[in-house]
């Protein structure tokens, strides 16, 4: 057996039969996952969540544009990265591409938590604005990290959950405070709350065990954790519309010729406007589910509401100076 076929024998093993005719015939392998037959997709959320719908919709439309050349299996609900590890795993290659919420890096960079400044953008108008003047920077900072941004897509408004009606900020004072992202941390800070790190998978458990007592989150996560299990309260402030992003490795996107980019950007593209569309229609459904399983859904007291807003005009005064130059012209061009 010669070393060149021996060769091709073990990157077979490890990268499938492509990989391995095309060493057969001389091309150089570059990058194995650039080369793979079928990439891996890690997301946060189970099979039910709207997101992972989107994404294995998008799967179904690269496989079909491409004429099975990418096949995409995605691995929901964190079953083969945890959500913190998800940017990291596809930057390194460990997996082809992945879905994240964008703001769980904004202590990385101010950026990554523009579309969590609360009450800055509102409702899905606001906050589609919000990405489209944001967007090219984004894309620069994530090809800087060895990503290609391929699309993203809101969750609905977040509203606040808590166990007892309130009436003020005030009475958030103490409370421990679920903290998914940095913006919720600093919530919690300006509040007098406890900030309590817990991913959405951990929700209801951190409930029910009192290590946390109150959050802001979606609708959809609090059908998705069956939150009148838990708490009853659910106030709609509709204080932003965190968005997540789905990326690819960029040297996997390199690896792939012109036509096959523009396949997968096109599937992209109906994914991320299915997503906006589906979000905006879905979300009055959502708060009638949450009422119908015994929730109280209100809407937030005047005192309540102002004491939010003002949180929020200290939030955005901090992202913009953290943000600098970029932040500025973001923050401008938004509210043109």
């Amino acid at each position: 057996m010669t070393a060149d076929m021996l060769q091709s024998r073990l990157v077979a093993r490890m990268a499938g039969p492509i990989v391995a005719g095309l060493l057969g015939l001389g091309v150089a392998a570059g990058p194995l996952a650039a080369l793979a037959e079928t990439w891996d997709m890690p997301t946060p959320y189970p099979d039910t969540n709207l997101h992972t719908v989107v994404v294995k919709q998008f799967a179904e439309d690269v496989k079909a544009a491409t004429g099975g050349k990418i096949q995409i299996t995605v691995h929901s609900n964190g079953s083969l990265v945890r959500h913190p590890e998800i940017k990291r795993a596809v930057q390194s290659g460990q997996a082809q591409l992945g879905e994240v919420l964008i703001s769980s890096w904004a202590n990385e960079d101010p950026l990554f938590g523009l579309d969590s400044v609360p009450f800055l953008a509102t409702d899905f108008q606001a906050s589609r604005k919000l990405y489209d003047v944001s967007k090219p920077y984004l894309e620069k900072k994530l090809e800087r990290q060895r990503l290609k941004l391929l699309y993203s897509i809101p969750w609905p408004p977040q509203g606040l959950y808590v166990k007892d009606e309130i009436q003020s900020v005030e009475a958030l004072k103490g409370q421990k405070f679920r903290a998914y992202n940095p913006a919720t941390t600093r919530i919690a800070e300006l509040s007098g709350a406890v900030p309590v790190k817990i991913e959405a998978a951990e929700v209801a458990q951190a409930f029910g065990t009192g290590i946390v007592t109150a959050m802001i989150t979606s609708a959809a996560t609090g059908v998705d954790t069956k939150a009148w299990d838990f708490v009853k309260v659910y106030y709609d402030v509709q204080a932003w519309l965190p968005r997540n992003m789905v990326f690819v490795n960029a040297e996997v996107w390199k690896g792939l010729d012109a036509n096959t980019q523009k396949a997968v950007q096109d599937a992209a593209a109906k994914a991320e406007a299915a997503g906006w569309a589906e979000w905006e229609k879905k979300t009055a459904e959502l708060n009638k589910t949450m009422a119908g399983n015994g929730m109280k859904v209100l809407p937030p007291s005047d005192k309540l509401k102002e004491g939010l807003s003002t949180i929020g005009k200290t939030m955005t005064e901090e992202w913009t100076k953290a943000a600098g130059a970029d932040g500025e012209a973001i923050i401008s061009a938004f509210r043109k």
